[in-house]
């Protein structure tokens, strides 16, 4: 017997149950079908839970520092199980909201692993066996896992994913991390303050590879003040030993080769899309770089067959995977006003010390486009509330086209930027310019003066440097 629907979404992630729920809103029969867990890697793995376990290393930090706010604490305990219980249960509780909300909309929940079968049918192995459902749309929702590098893969026991990272029976004594983007910088960063001795080895020029190059270098000065050993332009080779006395081959730029020797390793050099065993190649899906290709309403080139979140590409983001999700639904759904994903316009934020956020262009891409710029920069060593909480380490920068005042890119690092960083995002959605930024009221004393003071700059009109 199939079970028919108006829309059957494979996968549970924060693009697949958004997209659910925006479908039976819209008064579309919905179907989720999702294998393992609701809120996929981000609620379960990722964006939450390593949020939870940043906060355990932003307390240690503080602690450090607390002759500096006038107390003093001795024979303080630290107790990592603890930490990763908190975690858990900050992920169990989210989940669990998932179900209720998809639940309250009506949307039916399958537990099982999709595939599809036929345009329209997909077929869902569950523990009852397998069942048949048909939709006259298929959204593939599936994410995607951690990536391997040839010979070095993630095994749980001498190399850690960022799955092992997050459930640690103790804090290694040194850690190597591979990779720097995002979840390689936050894990750097988490474990620093936990206490690791860490090293950071990045094949690229610089670390956070996709972030403006000022950002990126005055992040890797800070780790570098905190003991964190960075390798850019460099590459692991080779990782042999055993747990606590790893011996890892490191190729450099010029061509020598160093042997460090850790405790852990951590593999964390990007992801690859869930896209196997799901009879995508059968029905003649196009792929691009690895991904499914979809077009700008997320439509791959089979008719009624979709694909949003991080199986369609980069940048590979939750709320970028959320906005699809909607878009898509809308869009299939006939909502007057729908508006295709503008990437530029895409918030992208790593929750290390210093945090960073930025979204846009970064000055280089800027001028490789041909833009005539008009850059501005406001140090947070100049902001009263930065210095107050101890933290007038970073920076905002603004960028715009000098000739149409557009805001072209913003990149923030500092003190609290990933919760300030949507407000450049309102400017760019609403089109403002640098004349009218320049005229907003910002509160005082605050640290999002600083990003006023940055859009002055680019005037020549600062006023507290």
């Amino acid at each position: 017997m199939t079970d028919k629907f108006d829309v059957v979404v494979i996968g549970g992630g924060p693009g697949g149950y958004v997209a659910a729920i925006r479908a039976a809103q819209l008064g579309l029969s919905t179907a989720l079908v999702e294998q393992q867990h609701l809120g996929g890697i981000c609620l379960n793995w990722g964006c939450i839970p390593t949020k939870a376990m940043l906060k355990g290393a932003e307390v240690a930090h503080t602690l450090k520092h607390l002759p500096t706010f006038g107390f003093s604490a001795e024979n303080i305990q630290f107790d990592i199980a603890q930490l990763v219980a908190h975690s858990r249960g900050v992920s169990q509780r989210l989940t669990s909201g998932i179900a209720y909300l998809l639940k309250k909309n009506g949307v039916r929940v399958v537990d099982g692993r999709g595939r599809v079968t036929a345009k329209g049918r997909v077929s869902v192995t569950t523990q009852a066996g397998d069942q048949e459902l048909q939709a006259r749309h298929i959204i593939l929702a599936t994410g995607a896992r951690p990536r391997a590098l040839p010979g070095l893969a993630a095994d749980g026991h001498k190399i850690w994913s960022y799955f092992d990272a997050l459930v640690p029976e103790s804090v290694p004594p040194s850690l190597l991390v591979i990779g720097s983007g995002a979840i390689g910088v936050e894990f750097a960063s988490l474990y620093s303050d936990l206490g690791s001795q860490v090293t950071l080895v990045e094949v690229a020029r610089q670390i956070m590879p996709v972030e403006d190059q000022e950002v990126a270098s005055l992040v890797q000065r800070e780790f570098e003040q905190r003991g964190i050993r960075v390798l850019t332009q460099a590459r692991v080779s080779a990782v042999q030993g055993e747990v606590g006395a790893l011996q890892c081959r490191v190729a450099l730029s010029d061509g020598s080769e160093q042997t460090l020797q850790v405790s852990q390793v951590l593999l964390a050099a990007g992801i690859e899309p869930n896209t196997g065993d799901m009879g995508l190649e059968a029905l003649g899906v196009e792929f691009e770089n690895g991904f499914i290709k979809t077009d700008p309403w997320c439509r791959t080139n089979v008719a009624g067959l979709y694909a949003i979140g991080d199986v369609a590409g980069a940048p590979c983001l939750a709320h970028k995977a959320s906005h699809e999700g909607v878009l898509c639904v809308e869009k299939l759904a006939g909502v007057d006003g729908v508006h295709p994903l503008d990437k530029t316009r895409i918030p992208g934020c790593t929750y290390a010390r210093p945090e960073v956020a930025s979204l846009g262009l970064t000055e280089m891409a800027a001028r490789a486009g041909g833009h005539n710029i008009a850059v501005g920069r406001f140090d947070y060593q100049a902001n009263g509330k930065a210095l107050a909480m101890g933290e007038g380490k970073g920076f905002v920068k603004t960028i715009f086209d000098a000739d149409s005042g557009e805001l072209l890119g913003a990149h923030m690092v500092g003190p609290h930027v990933t919760e300030q960083i949507q407000g450049f995002g309102i400017a760019r959605a609403l089109e403002a310019t640098d004349v009218e930024l320049s005229q907003v009221i910002f509160a005082h004393p605050t640290l999002s003066e600083s990003m006023h003071e940055a859009v002055l700059a680019a005037r020549d009109r600062a006023l507290h440097q």
